[in-house]
């Protein structure tokens, strides 16, 4: 005879504890981590005040970020612009002599399949900025290879003292059309945006991401698409009159954004680009979460990869459970922003045991950490846990939702 009955739906000792939801809120400043050990605050650990027990859900509550990050960096492997020339300006072919522009001629056409790299400060720019910047870096290029080339070659050292500077280059933005316009008063030219140092950039970055991946880019290649580049090269047009390189909606005097140039026979090389600007950055930031056990709780999709995995089964290759939350970035830099809207949460059932200590990071979709520049950003957690209760005159039943 079996001595445990089986069929007993009642329990030996019953259960007399209920569970009462309590909601508890937890807020995070990235400046409170341990420096030393962490010092980029998009990645860093940190222990909590206090053990917090049968953890039923975690969500993001509030949070504060600031916006002054560097769209262009070095980390990012989006400061460097590649040009040549394809028709230096001859001063003979038309039937002007002058030692000053012989001696251009002969440094530039001394290697015509050179290309030249410049490379932009860090930071951000407005539109205006940008075309300021590449305008001065390209015609700053071309004044040291001329120095150069003058200095190592005796004889065109006469041209030294009669050099000032090479200031052909134009670069302005249209403000209607929201695109940037390169000119050369005299000389044709081309935007090399096939170049190999894009694809060296490209590397680099991925090497110093130290995200949870890092993932190929198609529209992110380069400071060229940024300015409104695909990754075609693009050869100037000449100009066949002034109309050509006029902004219209300019009056008539000022309208001709590049001056021209007093040489016989030269004329204006211009091209645009083929899209808009783009200086807006990237549009959401990823917090990832971790503790004894993960706190992650969106799918990500990831750029489709055309190789043996994705044609050989109907898979997807994207990251399950790979972020906490995903947050908007609704501004440009100089400027601070925050928000307290509603984000998914993470369910346990069971109930988490206990949570200490969290891992946390931030990064883009790519994977690359965001660089806050050494500005402090701040969260609020907000957790909901179980607690038990004896049940005597309490009239509490509560499940957490």
């Amino acid at each position: 005879m079996n001595k445990f009955n089986l069929n007993n739906n009642h329990p030996i000792i019953p259960n007399q504890n209920q569970y009462i939801c309590e909601k508890k809120y937890i807020s995070i400043h990235s400046v409170d981590r341990d420096i030393l050990k962490y010092p980029n605050s998009a990645s860093f650990e940190i222990e909590l005040p206090q053990d917090y027990l049968n953890v039923q859900t975690i969500r993001l509550y509030s949070w504060s970020l600031p916006a002054n990050y560097s769209l262009f960096s070095n980390n990012s492997g989006n400061l460097v612009l590649v040009f040549k020339f394809v028709d230096i300006y001859n001063p003979i072919e038309n039937g002007f002599n002058d030692p000053l522009q012989n001696a251009i001629y002969a440094g530039l056409s001394s290697n015509i399949n050179k290309n030249y790299i410049i490379s932009i400060e860090e930071g951000f720019y407005t539109p205006s900025q940008m075309s300021i910047e590449l305008t001065n870096k390209m015609n700053v290029k071309i004044t040291d290879e001329l120095n150069s080339f003058f200095e190592t070659n005796v004889a065109y050292n006469y041209a030294l003292e009669l050099f000032t500077g090479y200031n052909d280059f134009a670069v302005e933005y249209n403000s209607v059309g929201q695109k940037l316009w390169f000119g050369n008063s005299s000389s044709g030219f081309e935007i090399v945006n096939n170049s190999d140092i894009y694809k060296e950039e490209l590397i680099m970055r991925n090497s110093n991401c130290i995200g949870s991946r890092s993932l190929p880019s198609f529209s992110d290649w380069g400071l060229p698409s940024f300015l409104g580049f695909t990754r075609c090269p693009v050869q100037s047009l000449t100009a066949k009159s002034a109309n050509d390189y006029r902004f219209f909606y300019l009056d008539l005097f000022n309208g001709s954004w590049i001056r021209p140039s007093n040489l016989p026979g030269a004329k204006v090389h211009y091209l645009t680009t083929p899209l808009k600007i783009n200086f807006l950055g990237p549009a959401y930031i990823y917090m990832e979460l971790d503790s004894n056990s993960s706190l992650n709780c969106i799918d990500e999709t990831e750029p489709f990869v055309e190789d043996k995995f994705t044609s050989t089964t109907n898979q997807t290759n994207g990251i399950v459970n790979s972020a906490f939350a995903k947050i908007a970035v609704p501004t440009t830099p100089y400027s601070q922003w925050f928000d307290d809207d509603m984000y998914p949460y993470k369910w346990f059932d069971p109930p988490m045991e206990r949570l200490r200590r969290l891992k946390i990071k931030m990064r883009y979709h790519n994977g690359a950490l965001v660089d806050f520049s050494g500005f402090d950003y701040t969260f609020m957690l907000e957790l909901t846990m179980l607690n038990p209760q004896i049940a005597r005159n309490l009239n509490v039943n509560k499940f957490c939702g």
